[in-house]
Parts: structure tokens; sequence; C-alpha cells
């Protein structure tokens, strides 16, 4: 438990850090600002594997499934790997829900802090309940696994889908009915008064829509990880290191996303591995290095044909 709460506070701390000294005031993201916390995060969290190595070395977490520290590590990196990939589509979603609420973007980086926290949370408990349920049901594998192919065959052959638009989500009308929405806004504060009247401002409509468009997101990425491994620090930790870093990357990203479109490809492929993992876990192992290599390859495939792409476009 000792390893669990300094961990939790770690994270409670760089998050208190980051509002009130780094981003105290509001101000924008800029592409070379996202791009060097992208470059930190992303250096923290294969650092951190590290971590993970010399805990499971010398015993300091429960191991559950008996773990050697060398396997522990790249079962890390591989659900890391596995949850950044999946986050591309999220960065997506995000930039609509952005755009159709029109929140200046000097405002975007409270609202995606404030998601985080949430998503923090709801993770927590997908990942706790996901864990359970493998561990006394072990034949729900085949269900997440079954779920997971089907999502990535649904991915292939699915035409251009209908364009998300948040204020005709169910999210957003649901919330209508319990306040007042408006499409005033003060400064970064989510809700304020007209007429004695308390509404939420457009921050807190999209902060809420963010919120459940992450869990959803979550029903794809949680069972994916669970298919790398059912120890609950590597799957927690792994996610929440992809978590951190996905405002920064959104910051990033966000005015590239169209020259990265073969990256749904890989997403499609790492989506079928893993569920093919989980079906036929009980007759084929494969060894770690195998799933940490094609989830790295699916993706340095994916944007360097993306990349050679775009170059034959201009």
């Amino acid at each position: 438990m000792i390893v669990w709460i300094c961990f939790l506070l770690a994270i409670l701390l760089f998050l208190a850090l980051d509002l009130g000294v780094f981003n105290k005031t509001p101000h924008e993201i800029s592409s070379k600002e996202a791009g060097k916390w992208t470059a930190i995060w992303v250096t923290l969290s294969f650092i951190f594997s590290a971590v993970v190595y010399w805990l499971y070395q010398n015993n300091y977490i429960n191991n559950p499934d008996q773990l050697k520290p060398t396997v522990a590590s790249m079962k890390y990196i591989t659900g890391y790997l596995i949850e950044l990939s999946l986050s591309v589509d999220n960065i997506f979603v995000i930039a609509i829900i952005f755009s159709a609420f029109k929140i200046p973007k000097k405002y975007q980086h409270r609202v995606l802090f404030w998601g985080i926290l949430g998503a923090i949370f709801f993770r927590g408990l997908m990942i706790y309940f996901g864990v359970l349920i493998i561990n006394k049901f072990a034949w729900t594998t085949y269900i997440f696994g079954t779920f997971l192919i089907y999502t990535a065959i649904k991915m292939l052959f699915s035409n251009e889908e209908e364009e998300f638009k948040p204020k005709n989500s169910f999210v957003y009308r649901l919330l209508n009915k319990f306040t007042p929405i408006t499409n005033k806004m003060d400064g970064e504060h989510f809700f304020i008064k007209i007429d004695k009247i308390k509404y939420a401002t457009p921050l807190f409509v999209a902060l809420i829509v963010i919120e459940v468009m992450d869990i959803i997101f979550a029903l794809d990425s949680v069972p994916a990880i669970l298919a790398i491994t059912s120890d609950p620090f590597l799957v927690f930790s792994s996610n929440i290191f992809a978590i951190l870093g996905l405002r920064s990357m959104y910051f990033f990203l966000a005015n590239m996303l169209e020259k990265f479109s073969y990256l749904e490809y890989s997403l499609i492929a790492i989506l079928f591995f893993v569920g093919l993992k989980m079906l036929i876990h009980d007759w084929v192992k494969f060894p770690e290095w195998v799933s940490l290599t094609f989830i790295a390859l699916s993706l340095i495939t994916g944007i360097i044909i993306s990349l050679r792409s775009n170059k034959k476009k201009t």
C-alpha cells in the first residue's frame, strides 16, 4: 500500500504544481510548449519502467502473477503504448467538443486538467472491477477478446461515420435537465449567475461531455491492456501516465491529426492483436517481447506511411 500511496501522492503533487504554478494564469498553449511537455511526459513514462523493474526486483509491490522484473517492465511499456495509441481517437473527439462549444484556447487546458482528475477516478474504478472480474471469472477473457476483435472489424469496414455533434448528444440534453446552460462565459468559471440563477457555462458542459467520452473510450482501452496483464499496479500506472500525457499531446497534435490518417489502421491492428491474444491465451502464450514489438511496429509503420503519403500529396 505504501507504493500505491506514494504513486497517487506524486500524481496529485504534479497536478497541483501544474494548475497552481506552471499554468496558474490561463494562456494559449503553443505547439512549442506542448511539444516540450509531450517529450517530458513520454520520457518520464519510459523512465518509470525502470522504477517498475526496481519495485518488482525488491518485492516492494504486490506481485499476484509472480512476474519477473524484466517481464513486469515490458508489460508496463506495452500497456503504456496501447493506451497512448488508443488516445489518438480521443484527441479527435476533444477537438470537436472544444470547437462545438467555442472554448477559447487559453481555457482549454483548464478543462482538460479537471477532466484528467475525473478520468483518473473512473479509470481506477474500471480497472479495479475489470481485474476483479477476470480473476474471478476467467471465461470473461473470451468476452473481452471478442469485443476487441469486433471493435477492430467495425473500425475497418465502417464507412465514414456521421460527424459527432456534442450539442445534439444525450449527455448535453441530460445535463440541460439538471442545470440551465448559457452560451456566455466569465473567464475560466464553470458556473455564472444571471438574474440570481446559476447557469453552467460552456466550459462546464465541455468538461462533462469530455468526461463521458473518456469513459466510452475506456471501454476499449481497459480490456485491451487487460490482455497484456491483469496486474493492478501495471494496468493502473500505464493508464495514468498515458492520461497525464494526453493534454500536452492534444495541444501538440490537434492541428496535425489529419497528417496521421493511417494511424487508424495501426489502432485496428493493435486491437485485433490484443483481442486475439485474449482468445487464444489458453493454448498459445506469446513472449512479452512479441507483444511489445508488434505494438511498437504497428505505431511506427502507421506514422511512417502517413508521413510518406503527405509528402506525395504535397
